[in-house]
């Protein structure tokens, strides 16, 4: 059973496996990274290897990764999309605090266009916290999303950590391209949300496509006797396998796995060409997921 290579990301066709910058960062997503050539590498080779779509964002570091995308890759490819989110800040010891306001959602994507050296971002997630308790109206932060888009500095308007009620009244307000939630064969807990993305033509980007870290992540897809089984029958790795596995989900699927690796980053990009079959698809039915209850993950999805 094959996949398509590309899928729609608002009117314009992007591959399905692209390529998430936040690994990029120092520990804990805060900043510089151990190995700056190394990084500058990594974003280097996966366009050379046709990916064209970074997801990023001027709060992981903060500056740190869209610093490195700027002295890596510009002048940008022509193609490539760059997409960010806003809707949260570090403070000076590296902890998530939101930043939700409409002042503050200007001022992340202002400050993503001055970092990453651009006119106008690809598009913009606005990045929930739930638990934040911000108070500030959904009609509000999207409003403020709009009015940037209609100044020219933004393209595509997405929404990140969102549940579906939030996501059906956001339907309501503003053209949505998109949905960016915590998904992976291990994590389902956001199928809902990936069914109304089908339903209603959004793309679906998981974050921790191949299950958080902190629910474990890559080792626990290893573990797996089922991932395991299809894995020794493709020839392929238990992580190639999850990612095969959500391309072959759902077509609205977009895939940003991130690294700090150019050895993973190729191993990934090869998960495009592992074919599942329905008893490969019967096997994998029986992975038991584990899901993180919405917002349970770290900001720096």
């Amino acid at each position: 059973m094959t996949t398509s290579k590309t899928t729609m990301l608002g009117d314009r066709p992007v591959g399905r496996i692209g390529f998430g910058a936040m690994q990029l960062a120092g520990p804990g997503v805060f900043g510089p990274p151990r190995d700056r050539d190394a990084a500058l590498a990594v974003l280097r080779r996966a366009v050379e290897l046709g990916v064209d779509h970074i997801d990023t964002s001027q709060y992981y570091g903060p500056d740190v990764v869209n610093e490195l995308i700027r002295e890596a890759l510009h002048p940008y490819p022509e193609g490539l999309r760059l997409v960010t989110k806003v809707g949260a800040r570090r403070d000076d010891q590296g902890a998530w605090l939101p930043a939700l306001r409409p002042e503050e959602l200007r001022a992340g994507v202002e400050d993503n266009l001055r970092s990453l050296g651009v006119e106008r971002m690809d598009l913009v997630n606005l990045r929930l916290l739930p638990e934040a308790g911000t108070g500030v109206p959904l009609a509000e932060q999207l409003g403020a999303l709009e009015d940037l888009r209609h100044e020219g500095k933004l393209d595509l308007i997405g929404l990140s950590n969102v549940d579906v009620a939030v996501v059906e009244e956001a339907l309501g307000l503003v053209d949505v391209a998109g949905v960016q939630n915590g998904y992976s064969i291990l994590d389902r807990s956001a199928e809902d949300v990936l069914e109304l993305c089908e339903e209603r033509g959004l793309a679906f980007v998981p974050f921790f496509p191949l299950g958080s870290a902190f629910t474990g992540g890559p080792a626990r897809l290893a573990a797996d006797p089922a991932i395991a089984q299809v894995a020794a029958r493709r020839g392929a790795t238990p992580s190639q396998v999850a990612l095969a596995w959500l391309l072959h989900r759902s077509e609205r699927i977009a895939l940003i796995p991130g690294t700090s690796s150019v050895g993973h980053l190729e191993e990934n990009l090869a998960a495009l060409d592992v074919v599942l079959d329905d008893e490969d698809l019967a096997t994998l039915a029986a992975v038991e997921p584990v899901g993180d209850p919405l917002g349970a993950v770290p900001h720096g999805d």
